[in-house]
C-alpha cells in the first residue's frame, strides 16, 4: 500500500484543474476521517470551498472554472492546503481565517469558536416575525457573542438598533472587534466582556444567545475539529445547560414587556423541558426540520 506522502506527491505529478483536485481532495478527506461541521456538510462541499478560496476565486462561480489548466505553482497551493486540512484536522475555516454565516463574511481565527449558529438562518428566514419586527427594534443583546457574527447580523436587520455583545472570553472579543470594524459597526454594535449578562445595564427588546451547551460526555467524545475550538466555547457543565439555564433565570430583568428570548441549545431539548415543565417554550423549526433553538416571551418567565 501507497504512503500518504507518496500519494500527495504523486498527485502534484497528475492533476491539472479544479475538478482533479475537488475529486481527489474529497477521497483525502474521507480517508483520512475528518470530520465536517463547521459550515459544510460532506468532504466534497468543503474541498470545493477550500479549492475555490486557495485558487481566489467565489465558490459560486468556482464551477466555471472547473477544467481549467491550472499554473504548477496554483497547484502547489492547492494541495498544500487540502493536505494541511488532512493533516492538522483544524476547521477549515481556521485555514483561511473566514467563516460564512447567513450570506455574510467574518473573520475567523482559533481565538473563538466558528461561527455556524442556526439563529442566523432563523434570522435571514424572519422567524421571530410571529412575535416582533426585527427591524424597528431598539436595543438589542447577544450573549455569548464569540466574533459577533449574530450581533452584526442583528445590528444590520435591525438599523436603528443599539446592540450589546457580550462574551466572557477577552480573545474572542479581539476577533469581533475586527468583525465590527470590517462592517463599520462600532457605534452601534458595543462589545463587552463579563460573564453571560452581568455586563448588561438596563432593558432589551431581544436577548439572543447561541450559548456553550456541550454535556460532560459528548465533550470527552469530540471529534478533533472541534477539540481545536475554545473549550469554553463549547462546554457547559455535566449536561450541557449550565448557560441556558442561568440565561433564563436573569433574561426576565432584563427584557422590556414585550420582550423576547432566543437561545440555541443542540440537541438538549427534552432535558431542558424535562427542567423547566411549566415553561411554554415555543422551538423554531430550522431548514433541516430539527428543533435546536427556542423563544420565550419576557411574560412567560
Amino acid at each position: 500500500m501507497k504512503s500518504e506522502d507518496l500519494i500527495w506527491s504523486e498527485a502534484l505529478d497528475n492533476l491539472n484543474t479544479p475538478r482533479d483536485f475537488i475529486r481527489f481532495g474529497s477521497t483525502r478527506f474521507m480517508r483520512a476521517g475528518l470530520f465536517f461541521g463547521h459550515g459544510f456538510p460532506d468532504a466534497l462541499s468543503e474541498c470545493r470551498y477550500l479549492v475555490a478560496f486557495s485558487l481566489q476565486l467565489a465558490v459560486n462561480q468556482a464551477d466555471h472554472w472547473l477544467d481549467a489548466k491550472l499554473t504548477k505553482f496554483e497547484c502547489e497551493q492547492v494541495l498544500d492546503l487540502l493536505k494541511l486540512r488532512c493533516e492538522s484536522r483544524q476547521p477549515a475555516a481556521y485555514l483561511t481565517g473566514e467563516a460564512w454565516l447567513a450570506g455574510f463574511r467574518f473573520r475567523v481565527d482559533p481565538r473563538t469558536i466558528v461561527p455556524r449558529s442556526l439563529i442566523g438562518e432563523l434570522l435571514e428566514d424572519e422567524a421571530l416575525t410571529p412575535w416582533m419586527d426585527i427591524s424597528t427594534t431598539q436595543r438589542i443583546a447577544d450573549i455569548c457573542t464569540g466574533g459577533a457574527s449574530l450581533a452584526i447580523l442583528l445590528a444590520l436587520l435591525a438599523p436603528d438598533a443599539e446592540v450589546d455583545a457580550v462574551d466572557l472570553s477577552s480573545d474572542a472579543l479581539e476577533v469581533a472587534e475586527l468583525n465590527v470594524a470590517d462592517y463599520h459597526m462600532q457605534s452601534r454594535v458595543h462589545l463587552l466582556h463579563g460573564d453571560l449578562m452581568s455586563p448588561l445595564n438596563g432593558k432589551y427588546d431581544l436577548i439572543v444567545s447561541n450559548p456553550p451547551y456541550v454535556d460532560a460526555k459528548a465533550m470527552a467524545h469530540l471529534p478533533d475539529e472541534y477539540r481545536n475550538e475554545p473549550r469554553m466555547s463549547l462546554e457547559s457543565g455535566k449536561d450541557g445547560l449550565d448557560h441556558s439555564r442561568a440565561l433564563i433565570a436573569g433574561a426576565k430583568d432584563h427584557l422590556n414587556e414585550d420582550g423576547i428570548l432566543m437561545v440555541e441549545i443542540g440537541h438538549q431539548r427534552a432535558l431542558l423541558e424535562l427542567s423547566y415543565p411549566d415553561l411554554p417554550f415555543t422551538w423554531l423549526e430550522s431548514r433541516d426540520g430539527g428543533t435546536y433553538v427556542f423563544v420565550l416571551r419576557q411574560q412567560d418567565l
